[in-house]
């Protein structure tokens, strides 16, 4: 008879609902396996940073079992989305001792869905790396292999999820911190539309270049978690449009013939590995398999002077947070409660004139259209998550003090940072890896507000190309 603790490392987040459905378990017994998952394999990874048991015992407790995800647990971020009574640090030593007060509206959805809170998943500080290594918590193991990134700024998460501790959790995304580490840990990530999740009550982060939602392990998963938490509220400054039908039943349609363009071209002029070009190129043939069409096509984009604009824009709204949490911590932030690249961030956005910045977020509005148009005769269109495999751990250091040069590092994930500038949603599905089993992630951009073409190709992949029963080194 197969224990509880195998069922549970073996199902995604909707088999675990389906059996609190059916009344086979309690959503208690599913907490404590889940707590007793995280216990023996989180010391080797490091991806839960705080422990959050007896809340998560309290939500089991009173969960209402006919919710959509009724009693799976669940981990937050730790970065910027509020959950009453939970640490709100952003990895931080600033905010080290910051505990929210209230809930977000997409925490309020989240408790809605029926998802049980175990625990906060570790994030670079301020979210503003792509691998997982914060002073304040240390560095986020990858499952996979020791040595190399988990990815970020989600690296925490995807660790969790991919090692089996959950089977969902919070991730958020600003130049690529939801798909890069699904990609460095063999799992699924989904940036959505711009202003498909609403922020509140924030106003707005990166004149919409930041983006919450999910990683987790299947594309129904993903899409029964967008059905969960998506939605505008009123006054917002972005509203895609919403399908009638749910997510979750759009992702299980086959599609209609589609229009597939791919690439294999970075857009900022570096190389690519051979087996990342391998596993791009494999996809586009599977797709041509399934009756699309497939065609190449370079993105006309200027990925270097586009990075340029961005990074000189995030500063100022870095800086301006900074100035705003000294009312909450109760002192100005200074050079020794922050990292040297936040430190770096902080001052150049200082430094930035309100004429600049005006013109910075004009050039990213040109860019977005931009990007949207040159893709716009393709339903969907491919390219790598990263341009390479997972880099070594302290290759993206923010002990480093020069920050245009540290932005350069980022160069891997010119394929990620374009769809935050332009809005539209871009999901990395393993689809691929290395003879030593290293995850090697593949991109589809759909066009703006159409997540369920994104989410019924992903299903398409998710059988021709399976990848339900790779399980990395450290697991459960």
């Amino acid at each position: 008879m197969t224990s509880l603790l195998e069922t549970y490392v073996e199902s995604d987040a909707l088999g675990l609902a389906a059996l609190v459905h059916r009344g086979e378990v309690s959503p208690v017994e599913v907490a404590e396996t889940a707590i007793t998952v995280i216990e023996q394999v989180n010391p080797k990874l490091n991806a839960v940073i705080h422990r959050l048991y007896d809340m998560g015992r309290a939500m089991a407790a009173k969960v209402d079992r006919k919710a959509a995800f009724a009693g799976v647990p669940f981990l937050a971020k730790e970065l910027a989305s509020s959950w009453e009574g939970a640490p709100l640090t952003n990895s931080s030593r600033y905010l080290k001792d910051l505990v929210a007060e209230s809930d977000s509206v997409s925490v309020q959805r989240i408790r809605a869905a029926g998802l049980v809170l175990l625990g906060k998943s570790n994030a670079p500080e301020n979210g503003w790396s792509i691998s997982t290594e914060p002073k304040l918590y240390g560095a986020t193991i990858n499952p996979w292999k020791e040595g190399i990134t988990a990815g970020g700024s989600s690296g925490g998460t995807a660790a969790a999820v991919a090692s089996r501790m959950v089977p969902i959790g919070e991730a958020s995304d600003g130049a690529g911190s939801i798909r890069v580490p699904a990609s460095c840990c063999g799992i699924v990530g989904l940036k959505p539309s711009r202003g498909r999740v609403t922020l509140a009550p924030a106003g707005d982060f990166w004149y919409g270049g930041a983006y919450f939602l999910c990683h987790s392990r299947s594309v129904r998963d993903t899409a029964a978690y967008l059905d969960a938490v998506a939605g505008a509220l009123p006054g917002d400054p972005y509203t895609p449009p919403r399908p009638a039908q749910s997510w979750l039943e759009l992702s299980k349609r086959a599609p209609a013939r589609l229009r597939i363009g791919y690439t294999i071209t970075p857009a900022n002029g570096t190389p690519i590995d051979p087996q990342v070009k391998a596993t791009v190129l494999a996809t586009a043939k599977v797709l041509e398999g399934l009756g699309h069409v497939v065609e190449e096509h370079d993105m006309a984009l200027d990925g270097n002077d586009a990075w340029k604009t961005y990074t000189h824009m995030s500063p100022v709204e870095t800086a301006a947070m900074f100035d705003g949490l000294a009312g909450v911590i109760g002192r100005p932030v200074t050079r020794d409660d922050v990292e040297p690249v936040t430190w770096a961030v902080i001052e150049r956005g200082r430094s930035i004139s309100g004429v600049e910045h005006a013109r910075d977020v004009w050039k990213l509005r040109e860019l977005s259209r931009a990007i949207a148009e040159d893709l716009a005769p393709y339903d969907i269109f491919i390219t790598p998550t990263l341009t390479q495999l997972p880099r070594p751990m302290g290759y993206y250091d923010m002990s480093m003090t020069d920050l245009d040069q540290y932005n350069a590092r980022w160069t891997d994930a010119v394929f990620a940072f374009p769809f935050n500038l332009s809005g539209l949603p871009a999901i990395s599905l393993p689809l691929g890896s290395t003879p030593d089993s290293i995850p090697i992630g593949v991109q589809l951009v759909g066009r703006y507000g159409d997540e369920a073409s994104v989410l019924a190709v992903s299903t398409q992949l998710e059988q021709a190309m399976p990848w339900k029963d790779r399980r990395p080194a450290i697991s459960a």
